[in-house]
C-alpha cells in the first residue's frame, strides 16, 4: 500500500484539516498519516480559538513518520507561523521528501484568517519553491501573484505568473463567482482547463483539503500530475454530490460517499 503523510492543523468538527485530509487519503486507497500544526476550535460557522504545535513537537513528528513508514507523498495545509514553516521546509529537505502539495491556506471557507501576517513570507520564500505543485483558490492566488482576478483570462495570468515565481506547477482553483467549477493548471509555461460541473450544494467546508490531499493520494500511487488532478476532481465531485447535510453553516462533504462493505452499511 502507497502511503502519505498530511502536514496540517486539526479541525474539530470533522470536516477539514487532518481529519478531512485522513478521509481522503483513506478513500482515495493510501495509508494515511499526520503531523499536527495547530488545534483548532472551529465548526461550519468558524474558528474560534487556534492553539499551535510548538516548531520541536512538530518536527519530532515528522521525523515519527520518515524514519519508520516513508510517505510516496506529501501534503502541507494549514501552518500558522513562520516557525513552524521552517521547521517543516528543514525536515522535508532532509529526508528528500517527493511529491510535496501545498495547499496556501490563509483563509477558512467561513471566512475566518488562518495565516499569520509573519507567516505569509516564511511560506512563499520556504515551502512553495519545495512543491511539485500549488493548490490555491482565487483569494489566495491573489495574493501570491499580486494581482486581481475577475475572470478566465486573469486566472491564466495569475498562474503563470505564480508558477514562474515559484518553478512549481499551479492548480488555481474556480469559483468564487469565476466560473462553476473549472481549474486551471499551470506548469511548464503552458495552462491546461479540467472543466468541472458546478454542483449546487452550498456545503463545501473543508473542499480546498479534500482536493489537495486527493492530488497527493494519486501522485503517492505514481499517476501524474494531469491524471493526478482529474482523478481528485471526480472524487470530490462525487463527495460534493452525495449532499450531506450537518452543522448550521458551511457543511462538510461526505469524504466515504463510495465507501462499501459491511462495516458502512446501516
Amino acid at each position: 500500500m502507497k502511503t502519505a503523510l498530511t502536514i496540517a492543523g486539526s479541525d474539530s468538527s470533522g470536516g477539514a484539516g487532518i481529519q478531512a485530509d485522513i478521509k481522503t487519503m483513506t478513500a482515495n486507497g493510501v495509508f494515511a498519516m499526520s503531523a499536527i500544526t495547530a488545534l483548532t476550535a472551529q465548526n461550519t460557522t468558524g474558528v474560534t480559538d487556534i492553539f499551535e504545535t510548538t516548531p520541536l513537537f512538530l518536527g519530532e513528528q515528522i521525523d515519527a513518520v520518515f524514519t519508520d513508514i516513508r510517505p510516496d507523498a506529501v501534503k502541507i495545509g494549514m501552518v500558522s507561523s513562520a516557525e513552524l514553516i521552517g521547521i517543516i521546509a528543514e525536515k522535508l529537505q532532509e529526508y528528500k521528501a517527493q511529491h510535496i502539495v501545498v495547499d496556501p491556506v490563509m483563509v477558512a471557507t467561513s471566512g475566518s484568517k488562518l495565516l499569520r501576517d509573519d507567516a505569509v513570507q516564511a511560506l512563499t520564500e520556504k515551502l512553495l519553491p519545495m512543491a511539485e505543485v500549488l493548490t490555491p483558490n482565487i483569494p489566495e492566488a491573489e495574493i501570491l501573484s499580486g494581482m486581481s482576478i475577475a475572470n478566465a483570462a486573469d486566472m491564466e495570468a495569475a498562474a503563470k505568473t505564480i508558477s514562474e515565481k515559484y518553478g512549481c506547477a499551479v492548480l488555481c482553483k474556480g469559483g468564487h463567482q469565476i466560473n462553476d467549477a473549472d481549474d486551471l493548471l499551470w506548469r511548464n509555461g503552458t495552462g491546461k482547463w479540467f472543466r468541472g460541473k458546478r454542483i449546487d450544494n452550498p456545503n463545501t467546508h473543508g473542499t480546498g483539503c479534500t482536493l489537495s490531499s486527493a492530488i497527493a493520494s494519486n501522485l503517492a500511487k505514481g499517476y501524474d500530475l494531469d491524471a493526478s488532478v482529474e482523478r481528485a476532481k471526480a472524487y470530490i465531485s462525487g463527495a460534493l454530490a452525495a449532499m450531506l447535510d450537518l452543522g448550521k453553516g458551511s457543511g462538510p462533504m461526505d469524504h466515504m460517499f463510495a465507501l462499501k462493505g459491511d462495516f458502512v452499511r446501516d
